[in-house]
């Protein structure tokens, strides 16, 4: 008797200390999370190579900033002499690197001048940015428009993006889940409790997650953060429903609530074991990316739904054991009462009505829902998911942004984002009479730590013997016999002509010499690009495949989970279809970055199979006490309300992740938002039960159960 007061009131103390260890890292976050581009690169990637070679060739590991200013009528003396005064005063912040700023360049149009300011990235960037455009603010030219652009506005302004990581976007999806809870249970005492499971979860999770960053053992990025929170949050509630649906039906039959719990426990563990299981293995699989954000998100991601999954199993039934019937109140389910009719005539409600339908017109049921599925996946065609600049990263208001189109309109576009080209020193002529030949090359200089410009200027003659105005002239800076070259586009560096015309440029360049590499803002998101497709293309299959051997595992079965992943794979065509549409005809977005699907699908799938995995664990066990049909629609009814409510909480969670002006997780929010609802109402409600139905017995080949064998 003791054990059953000692182990609930342990395993809660111990969920304690973790919800109280956990709660107090949230801060810490920001401290461990990477947001720059080129950390979430292969180690392979030529532009990963060119980044980490920076330093020894510029003397400081930097990130370059643009400060920008334009009169419309024309810069005055006045302006041009203030504007040196600002960039003099400019060098002394903290985190500039004050020998490597450039002096004032002024277009040919004289309405603009551009300064390069290089940050140091050892000390947050996005802080140096913050400060400098506070600085700008505060002394502001009268008439003068100025802003901070270049990789290191962007980096800033994408940081800042996430910077509601911790508050509104936490707070949105709690209060969803809340409300849902609420509607659901119709009780005060019972959505605090399921709430308090998810949020000790996800503080353990998080907990975890910093230590591990901390170590170097995984990457933390914003939008990794931002998918843990929700996936969290969502999973855990989603178990909680389905063990306390248990718990409920158990307590009908049981007066002791210890009895309820075990019975609920046994009833309820194989399901959620197998779709927490499904889940991590699925996330587990994006191990296998070459992509460092992909490969991260994994193991991330995997943590946060192991701790959703014993948080559900330990902390909830001690919790349930706690509270008993008083949990439920002020509708307790009484000892002895009368479970509600399944099916049948007497069955009353929508699932009962619904399982009518399936049964009697189960053929029909199947192929409409199948149809209006392929009827909505033809939308997937339309879906452009090839990449968007990077200033479109960003939704809403951006200086960077804003300051870039400055840029483009009075200098080269890819002013402040040149590509940068690493070769031999022996070549350094060869190299520059190749980049000045190529398409859109704007100008060429070569990097130089005698200079104060940091550079010297390259031009069809080669190396000029004079820099900028008033600058002198040192020697190239050599690493290991190597050299650096900065090529200034004429098109914006996150351009599709920059894409192509760098491409070719590293055609061209290795035709010369196969060790050349070439890195730079452009260079950076084509690697990006390439490796996220790579990733796409290998990561669904296996998923595909670990996920049909674990149904095949749980439902004794080949043919059910074929048919299942089949459904799922269906949906997912469907949910895509839809949000191409969307995408393209009311947000009228550019595009959508290439890990855009394959993020939706690992959701998607994982998730959809959970509410199968729910729904057929069911009907496996009535399908053996009552036969296979009969226990199609008992399933049907027992676990609908339970999968819908859980459905609806997960898209609520997800579409959370709206609120965040990113355009990424905006996407990812809709995809699996709107199709976690589409398997919810549609896939799992009818054309799985329907289709199932309608093969009968057979469907659980080739078990015994195909061959009509059930327990009377």
């Amino acid at each position: 008797m003791w054990l059953r007061i000692l182990i609930p009131s342990v395993l809660i103390l111990v969920w304690l200390a973790l919800f109280a260890a956990g709660g107090s890292s949230f801060s810490k976050i920001s401290e461990v999370a990477k947001n720059d581009q080129v950390q979430q690169l292969p180690a392979s990637a030529d532009a990963t190579q060119v980044q980490e070679l920076q330093s020894l060739f510029r003397g400081d590991d930097v990130i370059p900033a643009v400060l920008v200013y334009q009169r419309d009528s024309g810069l005055t003396a006045d302006d041009d002499a203030e504007i040196a005064a600002q960039v003099s005063a400019i060098q002394d912040v903290d985190g500039v690197v004050p020998a490597s700023v450039s002096p004032p360049i002024i277009s040919e149009d004289g309405e603009a001048a551009q300064v390069i300011v290089p940050m140091d990235t050892s000390i947050t960037p996005a802080d140096t940015v913050e400060t400098v455009r506070d600085y700008l603010a505060d002394n502001q030219i009268d008439g003068v428009s100025a802003y901070v652009t270049g990789p290191a506005g962007l980096s800033a302004d994408i940081v800042g993006a996430f910077a509601g990581l911790d508050g509104i976007l936490l707070l949105t999806a709690l209060a969803a889940v809340l409300v849902i809870l609420i509607i659901v249970y119709r009780s005060p005492l019972m959505p605090l409790i399921v709430l308090g499971t998810s949020l000790s979860a996800l503080c353990a999770a998080v907990l975890v997650v910093i230590s591990l960053a901390r170590a170097d053992v995984l990457v933390l990025s914003g939008q990794t953060q931002g998918i843990l929170f929700i996936l969290v949050i969502g999973a855990a509630t989603d178990y909680s429903l389905l063990y306390v649906s248990r718990y409920r039906e158990a307590l009908r039959d049981h007066e002791r609530k210890w009895d309820a719990t075990m019975a609920a426990l046994r009833g309820s563990f194989e399901p959620i074991l197998a779709s927490g299981g499904t889940v991590i293995v699925a996330l587990l699989c994006l191990l296998f990316s070459d992509l460092n954000s992909n490969k991260a998100l994994g193991p991330v991601a995997a943590i946060g739904i192991a701790f959703a999954l014993l948080a559900s199993l330990t902390l909830l039934p001690a919790l349930m054991l706690w509270a008993g019937r008083v949990a439920f109140w002020p509708v307790r389910p009484a000892f002895g009462s009368a479970h509600p009719e399944l099916t049948g005539a007497g069955a009353k409600g929508v699932w009962p009505k619904i399982a009518r339908l399936v049964g009697r017109r189960a053929r029909l049921v199947w192929i409409a829902s199948t149809l209006l599925l392929a009827v909505a996946s033809i939308g997937l065609f339309q879906l452009k998911a090839d990449g968007v600049p990077q200033s479109d990263f960003v939704l809403g208001s951006s200086q960077a942004r804003d300051g870039q189109a400055v840029l483009g309109d009075h200098f080269p576009g890819g002013a402040g984002t040149p590509a940068l080209v690493v070769g031999p020193e022996s070549e350094l002529d060869a190299m520059a009479e190749v980049i000045l030949a190529a398409n859109g090359v704007d100008s060429l200089s070569v990097l130089s730590e005698d200079s104060p410009s940091g550079t010297l200027t390259v031009t069809d003659a080669g190396l000029s013997s004079v820099g900028p105005p008033g600058t002198p002239v040192g020697e190239p800076t050599v690493h290991d016999g190597q050299v650096m070259l900065q090529a200034t586009l004429d098109d914006a560096g996150d351009s599709a002509e920059a894409d192509a015309n760098v491409r070719h440029l590293r055609v061209d360049l290795a035709d010369l010499d196969n060790g050349i590499l070439v890195g730079g803002t452009t260079a950076i998101a084509i690697d990006t690009h390439d490796t996220a497709v790579h990733d796409r293309n290998l990561i669904i299959p296996i998923i595909l495949g670990v996920i049909l051997i674990i149904l095949m595992l749980l439902l004794r079965s080949v043919l059910a989970p074929v048919l299942l992943v089949a459904t799922v794979v269906l949906s997912f065509g469907a949910a895509l279809g839809v949000s191409a549409w969307v995408f393209n005809g009311v947000f009228g977005f550019s595009g959508a970055d290439p890990s855009v699907p394959m993020f939706g699908f690992v959701f998607l799938v994982a998730l959809g199979i959970d509410y199968n995995i729910f729904l057929m664990t069911r009907v496996r066990e009535e399908s053996i006490a009552h036969g296979t049909r009969e226990g199609i629609l008992r399933g049907l009814v027992a676990t609908g309300g339970v999968i819908t409510s859980a459905g609806i909480v997960l898209a609520a969670t997800f579409a959370a992740l709206g609120v965040l002006p990113i355009l990424f997780l905006l996407q990812i929010s809709f995809i699996v938002a709107f199709g976690v609802l589409l398997d919810t109402f549609l896939v799992r409600s009818l054309l799985v039960p329907a289709l199932a139905h309608d093969i009968g017995p057979k469907v659980w080949w080739p078990s015994k159960l195909a061959r009509g064998m059930i327990r009377r």
